[in-house]
Formats: C-alpha cells, sequence, structure tokens
C-alpha cells in the first residue's frame, strides 16, 4: 500500500503528513508514507487544494487536513479484504456430497466418508477408494445429488 501525504511545507501539509504516518502504524502497516511538495505531481493526481491524502494512487482527501482516525478509515477502505475462509466438510452441519453428516463426519450409507484435501475418502467394510476419481461427471464425489 502506497500513502501519499499531497502538500508543500506549510503547517497544515505537515501535520497531514505527521496524521498519515500515525495511522500507518496504527493500522500495523511497514510501509513509508510519502510526502509529496511537487506542484505539478500534485496536480497530476488531479489534487488543486491541498493538503491531501492519496492511498495507491487513489485521492482520499483533499483541501483539509486529516484526522489519524480519518486517515485509518481511508486505510481500512483501500486494504485487501481477504477471501473467506472455506469450512471444512460436516464443520457447518453441511456435506460437500449431500450426505448426513454425523459426528462431524459423513455418513453414506453403508460408508463413511471424510474430505481431505478437496476430495472425499470413503470407507466402506472392505475398502477405501478415493470416490472422486470413480465419480460419473456432474455427480457428487458420493454419487449422490450434483455438484
Amino acid at each position: 500500500m502506497i500513502i501519499q501525504a499531497l502538500g508543500g511545507c506549510c503547517k497544515k501539509s505537515q501535520t497531514n503528513y505527521e496524521n498519515a504516518v500515525k495511522a500507518a502504524a496504527a493500522a500495523g502497516l511497514y510501509t513509508t508514507v510519502e510526502h509529496v511538495t511537487d506542484p505539478e505531481q500534485i496536480m497530476n493526481l488531479g489534487v488543486l487544494s491541498t493538503p491531501g491524502i492519496a492511498i495507491d494512487g487513489k485521492v482520499m482527501a483533499s483541501g483539509r487536513v486529516s484526522t489519524v482516525a480519518q486517515i485509518l478509515e481511508m486505510i481500512e477502505k483501500r486494504r485487501p479484504q481477504a477471501p473467506a475462509a472455506k469450512t471444512a466438510c460436516c464443520e457447518d452441519g453441511k456435506c460437500e456430497c449431500d450426505c448426513e453428516c454425523v459426528d462431524g463426519k459423513c455418513d453414506c450409507e453403508n460408508e463413511t466418508c471424510e474430505c481431505q484435501d478437496g476430495k472425499c475418502e470413503c470407507t466402506s467394510s472392505s475398502e477405501t477408494t478415493k470416490k472422486d476419481d470413480r465419480r460419473n461427471p456432474g455427480e457428487a464425489c458420493c454419487g449422490r445429488g450434483k455438484k
């Protein structure tokens, strides 16, 4: 993440820069906050009134001093969101192979299945097979229902 405090050497621009440095530290970012003082560079961002804040090239504020709290909010808006964690088979009471979940495991009629590495390990009384390897196209890994 690139944070830029926009503005010359006036007191307001200096305060804006200091607040940006404090906000970056409070957000746990290990990045250098750039203090952009070149008028041409500031105008290239579309800013006509300083001080301002830009994050990753997007102007977040201009024409005013931003507080640490305001800059923290800007950082959070621009921070990439982590993808939602995938729940394990039966963890949420649902089974990827449309079987019933019993004690945190899939119970497929005469077989017990556990999902491992994205595949359903099904153990019957006589053998252990990877159902994913022998299913028909469009079938769930235990042959019940559609994916």
